[in-house]
């Protein structure tokens, strides 16, 4: 084929990917699907890739949130250094492919292989990998190469499998792409299109260090102003950023609105409750990396650590997850480890733009601000320990924060006893529900834990709840409040289960309104 002045024909895994012309279109420029062309930035780790690919017997692990060029940079590398021919691709999205990369550690010299999508392999072939790539670093195999794709953390998880790999293997970490990486990227298209987009920096920063988002704002950016081709005159876009934001964000709406609202409301809505699967999203969009580590979160947001806690150590936030497979398209949480990740930049961009008070409000939560730690601290004797923990269940079940002795014990290791409980029954717990059996009067600690809280009948903050079987004591005044009678003679579980209605109604009324100063 022969190539005229005003073609340029360019190359990718061997095919003819795009026929570039002195008039280039809109949909080559600024790409949202395929390797980018006029618009190829190299990332900063380009130059430790092809020096991997490059080296015998080394495999590589390539890591980092989808939509920050970790696939085009490996293209471009494997075309670079003229093994794009003899690459066999694979994805651990595909059956067929699966059941190859399960084989590869049996086969002798597959060739360079490529493996993406990583994360979505189960343990055992993980493990297998890890074993199969210690093993050809040590043979210095110049006939076999394996080069692995995934999202953050993929190399700690294959190490994790085989520790010895991590002097065996290269791991290159795509992060979020520095501000003068991405400006290149759009400036690159400005310069083939001859324009100025006129909103450049706005589009850096709402890039957030992606390729993808630079590509489509700008693209987009383009649509807004009918710029479909080349400019025959240079020209400045005067189109409003925000308006181009809110466009996309309701386009992206269609696509991602239902799965948003299905992982916040989790298995079923819980209004009086805290709504943990809200935060971890707002707290995923909110955050600089694509991936949310829920143990370091639990421990900054003290007020919302017990509701999160008990979605994550249940098991109810994988299980969301994996049984929902619009959500699992968008969102990939390694159970192990911890950690959620964003898989697709667009649901990103989605979720960062979200006007979260009123899409708290929409989905029917009472509120998603907290003046307290608690909502309920239970005070009670170790012989009613049995019913406090019922009550407890009920609660947390209900997603709203309990403080609990037996739960908390790890907090109170190594503390003054005394000291840690007296701000909790004070003033840290919305309301106290004490549970008043024959044993209440007798000990220590619930002298202690009354103290703390005594003031507070005045205010209407302490529930209590007489057992049916307890003698007349010094707490006899509580029956000139409102209570609860609690019989152990009749049924535990119905009783309980009216107990923490009427405890979810009395707490309902002091949610303020979403979005209330």
């Amino acid at each position: 084929m022969q190539i005229t002045e005003k073609e340029v024909k360019y190359t990718i895994s061997g095919s003819v990917d795009a026929m570039l012309y002195e008039n280039p279109k809109l949909e080559d420029v600024y790409k949202t699907n395929g390797v980018p062309t006029y618009t190829f930035v190299e990332p900063s780790r380009f130059t430790d890739i092809l020096l991997s690919l490059r080296t015998p017997g080394r495999c590589l692990v390539v890591e980092g949130p989808s939509g920050i060029g970790k696939s085009t940079a490996i293209e471009i590398a494997i075309e670079k250094i003229g093994i794009s021919k003899s690459v066999t691709k694979l994805s651990a999205r595909k059956s067929e492919d699966v059941e190859y990369i399960k084989m590869l550690p049996t086969t002798d010299h597959v060739g360079t292989v490529l493996v993406d999508d990583f994360h979505k392999l189960d343990d055992a072939t993980k493990s297998s990998l890890a074993d199969y790539l210690k093993l050809l670093a040590d043979k210095e195999d110049k006939y076999t190469k394996i080069i692995i794709l995934g999202i953050n953390r993929a190399g700690d998880s294959l190490i994790q499998f085989s520790p010895d790999l991590v002097n065996r293997i290269d791991i290159v970490r795509f992060e979020t792409e520095p501000d003068s990486k991405i400006f290149e990227l759009v400036q690159n298209g400005e310069k083939t299109l001859n324009i100025s987009l006129g909103v450049s920096q706005d589009i850096v920063q709402a890039s957030a260090g992606s390729f993808y988002l630079a590509q489509m704002l700008s693209k987009e950016t383009c649509l807004a102003a009918r710029v479909l081709e080349k400019s025959l005159n240079p020209q400045t876009l005067n189109i409003s950023f925000e308006l181009v934001k809110a466009n996309v964000w309701d386009r992206l709406a269609l696509s991602f609105h239902k799965r948003s609202v299905d992982f916040c409301v989790g298995t079923r809505l819980r209004k009086e409750g805290r709504a943990p699967y809200l935060h971890i999203l707002n707290w995923l969009a909110t955050g600089h990396t694509w991936t949310l580590d829920l143990r370091d979160a639990i421990r900054r947001y003290r007020d919302l650590s017990g509701s999160v806690s008990q979605v994550v150590d249940k098991g109810f936030l994988r299980d969301l997850i994996n049984h929902n497979s619009d959500i699992r398209q968008v969102l990939h949480y390694d159970e192990a480890s911890e950690l959620l990740t964003v898989e697709d930049p667009q649901f990103l961009f989605y979720i960062r733009n979200i006007p979260w008070h009123q899409f708290a409000r929409q989905l029917g939560f009472l509120t998603v601000e907290f003046d307290r730690r608690y909502d309920f601290a239970l005070s009670f004797a170790g012989t009613d320990r049995d019913i406090a923990e019922q009550i407890f269940g009920n609660l947390t079940e209900n997603e709203v924060e309990v403080f609990y002795d037996k739960n908390e014990q790890h907090r109170i290791l190594a503390t003054d006893v005394e000291e840690y409980l007296r701000p909790i029954y004070q003033t840290e717990a919305q309301f106290v529900i004490v549970l008043l059996g024959s044993d209440y009067p007798k000990r220590i600690w619930t002298q202690i834990e009354s103290d703390a809280f005594k003031e507070r009948f005045k205010d209407g903050s302490v529930i209590p709840i007489w057992f049916a079987n307890a003698p007349i004591s010094a707490f006899d005044s509580t029956r000139r409040i409102g209570g609860i009678t609690f019989d152990r003679g009749k049924n535990i579980t119905q009783q309980l289960e009216t107990i923490t209605r009427d405890l979810l109604r009395k707490l309902s009324e002091t949610r303020k309104p979403v979005g209330t100063p």
